[in-house]
């Protein structure tokens, strides 16, 4: 262990430790999770030359600030632009910058995007829960949301990878999301479909790590008084309760769900969605023609 330690200052609105997750449980109930944004935080990773499974801090909205102890330390941050600095110097976003012992990491309220990833050089050094130091936002699984005092250690670096000073990144903005999807299993669950693609829906404040939430022209479904079996859930499903508004499936979705799925965003897609803000418009897309409904009343699309 490395002796440098985090001191959680401010957390913000939901500063969680993540990595990449806990796969392969779904059996025993328990999800993926991980961060939110997987490119973002593998970026952070590469910055401060960490392997791409070492944890960090998924910072949601900005407002974060902790003070860095018992030596100096290499960071990152990625993701959401929150004008990162260090004892109120700026060094900007998706680059590498050395912080010493007594200084203060802050990050302010997000200009774009919605949430930022703080890496340090070594990880951050929790205790792993069924393999991962990610927190489980619907099971509370894992490493508990960070509070004022908190303080986190840094784990050991190797020099398995080099050190970049600065990575190109296009910038986040605030204009439409744009998602590919595929359409199905159950797209023959509604009257019409191709509501889904034609409706320019908007993220409701109600979004989280569960599900993004969203509200528009609601879908109607061909068979109203009809109950679905519950099925399994995966990550960038589109789930439609009976009010007709979707719910994008997020890293900390339940592995079950009785709601059909209308389509699937696919996973090149996925990312993009975790740095979607309430009232931001979000265009569905297929990335494929649906297949043709089955007979009439068969409930199925295959």
């Amino acid at each position: 262990m490395s002796g440098v330690t985090l001191e959680i200052l401010q957390p913000g609105p939901l500063a969680l430790v993540e990595d990449l997750g806990r796969p392969g449980l779904s059996h025993l109930g328990v999800t993926r999770s991980g961060a939110a944004d997987r490119r973002s935080h593998a970026l952070a990773n590469r910055l401060v030359a960490n392997p791409g499974d070492r944890a960090t801090v998924e910072v949601t909205l900005g407002g974060f600030a902790a003070r860095v102890h018992g030596g100096d330390v290499a960071i990152a941050v990625t993701g959401a632009d929150t004008d990162p600095a260090v004892s109120g110097v700026p060094f900007g976003t998706n680059s590498i910058h050395h912080v010493r012992a007594g200084e203060v990491i802050s990050l302010g309220p997000a200009r774009s995007g919605l949430r930022s990833y703080l890496a340090v050089r070594g990880g951050f050094d929790v205790s792993p829960v069924l393999g991962s130091r990610s927190y489980d936002v619907m099971s509370s699984l894992g490493p508990l949301p960070l509070r004022s005092g908190d303080v986190l250690r840094v784990g050991e670096h190797t020099d398995e990878f080099p050190e970049l000073d600065q990575a190109p990144v296009a910038a986040l903005g605030d204009e439409a999301l744009e998602l590919r999807v595929v359409p199905g299993p159950r797209d023959d669950w509604f009257v019409d479909p191709d509501v889904l693609v034609r409706t320019n829906w908007q993220v409701t404040n109600r979004s989280d790590r569960v599900g993004m939430r969203l509200v528009g022209m609601p879908l109607e479904y061909r068979w109203p008084d009809r109950q679905l079996p519950s099925e399994g859930a995966t990550r960038g499903a589109i789930q439609v309760p009976p009010n007709g508004f979707p719910v994008i499936l997020g890293p900390d979705h339940p592995v079950t769900g009785g709601y059909p799925v209308i389509g699937v965003v696919v996973d090149e897609d996925i990312d993009a969605m975790a740095q979607a803000r309430p009232g931001q418009t979000v265009r569905l897309h297929w990335s494929r023609p649906r297949a043709p409904f089955g007979p009439p009343g068969d409930g199925s699309a295959w």
